[in-house]
């Protein structure tokens, strides 16, 4: 299961991600949808782990986010748009 609870993101200024709440049940499909620059990547990146929280919590599978990073990458997958990529590998 995932949890946020009023998950948060400001850079400056700008509120990239504003108080997301939301659960997604084992199983359950979620798709996000809106427009660029509508904080999903951020939002993404959060639950991950790949980017500090302003405010709020998420947690994967009960483990916090923040404070248990390794044991919530070893639960998920995760590819963002654009990953990086290795020049020398074949396929």
């Amino acid at each position: 299961m995932i949890v946020l609870e009023n998950l948060t993101k400001r850079f400056g200024d700008l509120t990239a991600v504003d108080a997301v709440s939301m659960q997604v049940a084992r199983g359950e499909v979620l798709g996000f949808l809106g427009p660029n620059g509508a904080g999903k990547s951020t939002t993404m990146k959060m639950v991950c782990g790949y980017l500090t929280p302003t405010s709020g919590t998420a947690r994967v599978q009960g483990h916090d986010v923040m404070t248990e990073p390794m044991a919530v990458k070893a639960a998920i997958g995760y590819l963002p748009e654009g990953a990086p990529t290795y020049g020398d590998m074949t396929v």
